[in-house]
């Protein structure tokens, strides 16, 4: 994958005249683990050449992004929906509930929020829109994506020392090839999502 830099930095966020969060998510097609998102508040000029969709951002950049936003958002939180949760609720509502908490978590209260993708539902009586390939046109949006990304990437590098032979500190629980053979060779963990297709030839196991 290639990874790039804005052409130019992003803007803060959609509208600098209210306190906006910026939402996203990370790991909603794993095969395994549960589904992350963040909720990111950020100062009005805040603004960093590297900031971008994670997808498009390296590993080690996301991780120096991680600091940066961590330590210069006015407030940031991080929300999780476990892999049993999502076997119980679905994988999108699992997405939007992991969002809703990640907002609970936040210091500040927001007078608006905005969402990557094309799917969210209310959150008390805040005001939201959603945006397609957002995290890749609002800098609230990508940091928020950064930090899903980059706290799921390091929960599952712990699954992976629970349960080795997945490859879970490569491929995240993403339905990467080798992954799908040691599910065909070893069977699912407790940690993987049972109704999800974890074999290609297979149904869901619910």
């Amino acid at each position: 994958m290639s990874h790039k830099t804005p052409a130019n930095p992003l803007p803060s966020c959609f509208n600098p005249a209210v306190i906006e969060a910026g939402c996203d998510e990370a790991g909603r097609g794993c095969l395994a683990g549960p589904v992350y998102a963040a909720a990111v508040i950020l100062p009005p000029a805040f603004s960093h050449p590297w900031l971008n969709d994670s997808k498009q951002v390296s590993e080690k950049r996301r991780e120096t992004l991680r600091v940066i936003i961590e330590n210069e958002a006015l407030a940031w939180a991080v929300g999780v929906v476990d892999n049993e949760e999502i076997d119980r609720i679905n994988i999108l509502r699992a997405s939007i509930l992991a969002m809703h908490r990640a907002l609970d978590g936040l210091r500040l209260r927001p007078e608006a929020i905005i969402v990557d993708g094309n799917r969210f539902s209310d959150y008390g009586r805040i005001p939201w829109t959603t945006f397609v390939k957002g995290d890749g046109r609002f800098a609230n949006i990508a940091a928020a994506s950064i930090l899903a990304k980059t706290h799921r990437d390091e929960h599952m590098r712990h699954l992976a020392a629970r349960h080795p032979g997945y490859g879970w500190e490569i491929n995240k629980g993403y339905p990467t090839k080798a992954h799908r053979e040691a599910i065909a060779t070893l069977g699912p963990t407790p940690s993987h999502r049972k109704s999800f297709r974890l074999l290609d030839n297979q149904p869901s196991l619910f």
